[in-house]
């Protein structure tokens, strides 16, 4: 549906049919080497995030909102570097490299799209993390399973609302002979130095709902662990201390991940170098992929269940 809208809507602004991908390399045997890397990499993600959604799903032990919102990551991390990631592995075995603008676009759409939910995602889960430590007794009344289900949808809908605005302003641009596009996958940003028209509104819209969007989220991340940070100071035991920290740092340590490569990425110039490359690959290939390890090493809940439920399987097979 998005596709065909963006057609109808291009259609007559511009005469360029394609964009032409460059990718991470033009030599052919860097580029097989990549796409076997990048193949496991997608197929481990795909194997990580699966299985974190069958565990929770299974496991009777993880129906809390902690989870239910790691739950939603896992799909989404899903969704994330499926948008890219095929496109790029059939770009590094393809000699054309070209994408319809069509088809650029929407992948465009998706990207800042899955983008901002996980940036408003990650907010929401700081959120459940600060009221399950700064308000224990009253962490399942307030977060109780209306409120969960409408802030995960929330996000979704603040940041498809948010995509849609740029990519429809986006699509009245009339775009030069210059089809290359100095990167792995299409984003709004990258689009814009192709274009005849002129692009000082769409820029500035990107950069402001940019700012609002992610800078926004980023700040109420802040300010709940900075409500957390003080709740833990305050706990006079070491070992609830270090209890009280260790239900966040799986969290903190994806916000890092996300937040740190995102900024980097969005605040260097569109130039196709190999450092806005690397902050790229990070959040939209890499993080995915480390989000369930992440998850799953640092948290004992987790490889709990995922021990309960390969003991159950392997002894129904004996």
């Amino acid at each position: 549906m998005i596709v065909t809208l963006l057609y109808m809507a291009m259609k007559n602004y511009s005469a360029i049919s394609e964009f032409i991908l460059l990718g991470l390399s033009i030599d052919p045997s860097i580029q097989v080497i990549l796409f076997v890397l990048f193949l496991l990499i997608y197929l481990f993600t795909l194997m990580g995030n699966f299985l974190m959604l069958l565990v929770i799903r299974a496991d009777s032990h993880l129906h809390i909102p902690m989870y239910f919102f790691l739950q939603q990551l896992s799909f989404l991390d899903l969704c994330h570097s499926s948008v890219t990631v095929p496109k790029m592995l059939e770009n590094l075995l393809s000699e054309s490299k070209t994408i319809f603008v069509e088809s650029c676009l929407a992948q465009a759409f998706f990207v800042f799209a899955t983008g901002g939910t996980e940036a408003c995602l990650l907010a929401v889960m700081a959120y459940d993390r600060c009221i399950a430590i700064t308000s224990p007794l009253l962490y399942g009344q307030v977060m109780n399973n209306q409120l969960c289900v409408g802030m995960v949808w929330s996000s979704w809908g603040l940041a498809f609302a948010d995509a849609l605005i740029n990519i429809l302003l986006a699509v009245n641009l009339d775009y030069c002979e210059d089809q290359t596009i100095p990167h792995f996958s299409c984003e709004l940003s990258s689009l814009f130095p192709l274009s005849c028209s002129d692009t000082s509104t769409n820029f500035t819209l990107l950069l402001c709902s940019s700012f609002l969007h992610f800078f926004g989220t980023f700040l109420m991340i802040v300010l709940s662990y900075a409500r957390i940070v003080f709740t833990i100071l305050s706990i006079s035991s070491t070992s609830g201390r270090g209890k009280a920290f260790s239900t966040c740092s799986s969290h903190l340590t994806t916000v890092i991940l996300f937040y740190g490569s995102g900024f980097l990425s969005y605040l260097l110039p569109t130039s196709g170098s190999p450092l806005e490359m690397m902050f790229s690959l990070q959040y939209s290939v890499i993080t995915p992929m480390l989000n369930p390890l992440i998850y799953s090493l640092q948290n004992k809940e987790v490889k709990a269940a995922m021990g309960r439920i390969f003991r159950k399987y392997f002894y129904s097979l004996m």
